[in-house]
């Protein structure tokens, strides 16, 4: 009994999982038109099982094609991150432009010196 237990909940874990997977690529998928979208959706929830084989055996290569795209994005691409500086008087000299522009206080640019410089406190 507890062998067909086990075996049913691997069943339906890796059938959610199966589920996860075709949802995500079907909407990552920019090739795809709405109504494709919500046939493949509409399929998947009447005729679950042979709709997520089928998803699979005729769209798996184009799975693995949006997997990779989405995998190889790198992070080094956003805008928002600052460079890392090769010096701690690039980083003083940094915030010290930033403290004659107003930018931040006294307070600040004491604590960002004092971390350009590995203190550990601040004013050590």
């Amino acid at each position: 009994m507890f062998l067909w237990w086990l075996l049913s909940l691997v069943y339906v874990v890796s059938y959610v999982f199966l589920l996860i997977f075709v949802i995500t690529d079907l909407f990552r998928d920019e090739s795809a038109g709405g109504w494709v979208k919500a046939l493949w959706i509409i399929f998947l929830i009447f005729v679950p099982f042979l709709t997520g084989i089928v998803y699979v055996i005729a769209r798996g290569d184009g799975m693995a094609a949006r997997a990779a795209a989405v995998r190889g994005r790198a992070p080094e691409d956003d805008d928002y991150r600052p460079a890392a500086s090769a010096t701690p008087d690039e980083d003083i000299a940094r915030a010290q432009r930033l403290l004659d522009a107003g930018t931040i206080s006294q307070g600040e640019f004491e604590a960002l010196k004092s971390k350009a410089l590995g203190n550990r406190f601040y004013g050590a």
